[in-house]
């Protein structure tokens, strides 16, 4: 994956955007390691600390960890934060109009769940 810096905004903004467009598109994983600061910024021929606050950024909105002597990661999403996104995804169809009963059968039925279908 290859950073390209544009020069229409800040340095920092552009690899943080960059790096989180890697990990939402999944070209990066969970528990991936991202290149170490120094090594970024010689490849980007940016200052360190450049990389540094892009990597904090990344941080701070939760989509790498940083462990001391280690390097940076990906951080891969947390069970609360999938059922978080399902609930939100269920709300919609709420929203739309299915029942609770066509919801357990559309559940059933993408769970494989033969008793989940006789219930409903």
């Amino acid at each position: 994956m290859e950073i390209r810096l544009t020069g229409k905004s800040n340095i920092y903004e552009q690899i943080t955007e960059e790096y989180a467009r890697f990990i939402r598109l999944g070209a990066l994983r969970a528990g991936e390691k991202l290149p170490s600061v120094r090594e970024l910024a010689m490849r980007l021929g940016v200052n360190p600390n450049t990389v540094d606050r892009a990597y904090g950024e990344l941080e701070k909105r939760g989509l790498i960890m940083t462990i001391p002597k280690k390097g940076a990661f990906v951080r891969g999403e947390s069970s609360d934060e999938r059922y978080d996104e399902a609930v939100r995804q269920l709300s919609v169809l709420k929203g739309a109009g299915l029942s609770e009963s066509d919801a357990l059968r559309a559940v059933a039925e993408v769970y494989g769940s033969a008793r989940g279908k006789e219930e409903i």
